[in-house]
């Protein structure tokens, strides 16, 4: 993927891209991951070069980064998975391979993300939007049914101690709550299916997540 736009910056209009990334791209990336995800998010969950390497020998359609005037700003990484709807339980580590995505199933049925991440810097630019609509359209290329990811709840740890997890998503549905990774997702167009307990170590999330959906619109389900 190659794809060249514009944003602005505030009233400013600064060119973007969306493409591919490879090896060169790797310690840049990593230092995406660190600005990105400061502690109290485990730093061991941050990227490695093993881990970009397998991205793009496994699967290189789903590795995306996103530069600003020439800048690195932003990356998005997904695998294929068969997904059963019967079967949605699973841990960020299963589904994901801890991140090394060596269980990439050429033949599956539905785009994972892996992550999908933006320097602090960047963030009012909206990049990360850009970056899952590219990943809709390779679900769109590819003719699969879905793209799926779980979502980090990072405010929760707020209301843990009143309201279950599945209480403080429905609050956000209901508009009560903004969690910064529920309602960007929402405005990404993703919908709730489910909360998922353990799913990855993180304090903020309590260690839950919000497995949160796309369906390709060029493709018929049943209800």
């Amino acid at each position: 993927m190659y794809k060249k736009w514009y944003v602005f910056d505030e009233d400013k209009p600064v060119q973007a891209v969306v493409r591919n990334y490879t090896k060169g791209d790797f310690q840049e990336l990593i230092d995406v991951q660190r600005e990105s995800f400061p502690p109290p998010f485990p730093s061991d969950l941050w990227w490695n070069e093993e881990q970009l390497k397998e991205h793009v020998e496994k699967f290189p359609e789903g590795a995306l980064c996103v530069e600003v005037d020439g800048k690195m700003a932003g990356s998005i990484t997904g695998l294929m998975i068969d997904f059963d709807p019967g079967q949605p339980e699973h841990t960020w580590s299963e589904v994901t391979d801890d991140g090394y995505i060596r269980n990439h199933n050429p033949d599956g049925n539905t785009i994972y993300i892996v992550d999908i991440c933006i320097k602090p810097v960047f963030r009012k630019l909206g990049l990360g939007k850009w970056l899952m609509q590219s990943m809709y359209e390779v679900v769109v290329h590819k003719r699969l049914e879905r793209l799926l990811g779980g979502a980090r709840m990072p405010f929760y740890h707020k209301y843990q101690h009143d309201m279950a997890a599945g209480e403080y998503l429905s609050r956000v549905m209901e508009g009560d709550i903004k969690d910064p990774v529920i309602t960007f997702l929402l405005h990404c167009g993703r919908t709730p299916v489910q909360v998922l307990p353990s799913y990855i170590e993180d304090e903020e999330s309590c260690n839950y997540a919000v497995l949160m959906e796309w369906k390709n619109p060029f493709q018929h389900f049943e209800s």
